[in-house]
């Protein structure tokens, strides 16, 4: 995939991932929507990046949001060959968490993906090409302890992309799945479920923080757009989460059992 010349649409693109993702495929010669609940956040981040920008506010797991971002990168740049879901939210903690929490969780972190794709694929698949890329996270590969909602709803974003890549990989459309630990953003340090439940909060940020690095939105931006156009499927920007994965697979008590530990040395 050549980055250059193509049609992007980032969704979360106020801050964090996102903007860093606008920033890196303007740099690299694309021209992108930027998409966020956040019109002035998303707006600054447009406006830093010239005429190759524009902003767009919105719910990007509204249908109708999704169809306006789709039609307005038609009107200034051409059609969509890109999209980053990339929006995301905590959701909620353990087994107090809400219905609402619950469905928000769904709604922006699958669900959102799900009505891109729909949008999208019928098109790319008339012009034989397309790139859909998701934000999961490496708690849709293994866990998140401390918020059930995040690690749920991150899990079945990964699904997901694994049925679009096997569903259409042969048809011309591409899918990467991006999966992080700690990425220096809002949501490590304010995201996850304050308040009346800061024990699970400050759970999952210990959790993130302590298994590996924590990068800068940057560093994360300029691996997605390495993997991207090298069209690898799982994007990794912490490489030790395959062997954490990998360990998963061979052996799941054993790594429950690693995960109770490391869940209680964190509590203790």
């Amino acid at each position: 995939m050549e980055i250059s010349g193509k049609v992007a649409i980032v969704t979360g693109a106020g801050a964090g991932i996102g903007a860093a993702l606008a920033r890196r495929l303007v740099a690299d010669g694309a021209r992108v929507v930027l998409a966020d609940l956040d019109a002035a956040a998303a707006t600054r981040v447009a406006e830093s990046l010239g005429a190759a920008a524009v902003a767009v506010s919105g719910d990007v797991a509204d249908d109708q949001v999704i169809r306006g971002l789709i039609d307005r990168a038609e009107a200034e740049f051409g059609p969509v060959d890109l999209y980053f879901a990339n929006a995301g939210i905590a959701g909620g903690a353990g087994l107090d968490s809400t219905d609402a929490q619950w469905s928000a969780a769904l709604e922006v972190n699958v669900l959102a993906h799900v009505r891109a794709a729909r949008l999208l694929v019928p098109g790319w698949l008339t012009r034989g090409t397309g790139y859909f890329v998701s934000t999961a996270s490496a708690a849709g590969l293994l866990t998140q302890l401390g918020s059930a909602p995040y690690s749920v709803s991150k899990h079945a974003a990964v699904g997901f992309a694994e049925w679009l890549s096997v569903t259409y990989g042969d048809k011309g459309i591409r899918v990467s799945c991006i999966c992080p630990m700690g990425v220096d953003t809002q949501l490590l340090h304010t995201g996850f479920v304050p308040g009346e439940h800061a024990a699970d909060a400050e759970l999952a940020v210990k959790a993130v923080k302590t298994a590996g690095a924590v990068l800068s939105p940057d560093q994360v931006a300029e691996i997605i757009v390495a993997g991207v156009a090298a069209e690898h499927f799982l994007i990794l920007p912490h490489p030790e989460v395959l062997k954490m994965y990998r360990h998963k697979g061979t052996d799941y008590d054993r790594w429950l059992d690693g995960m109770r530990r490391f869940q209680a040395a964190l509590q203790g």
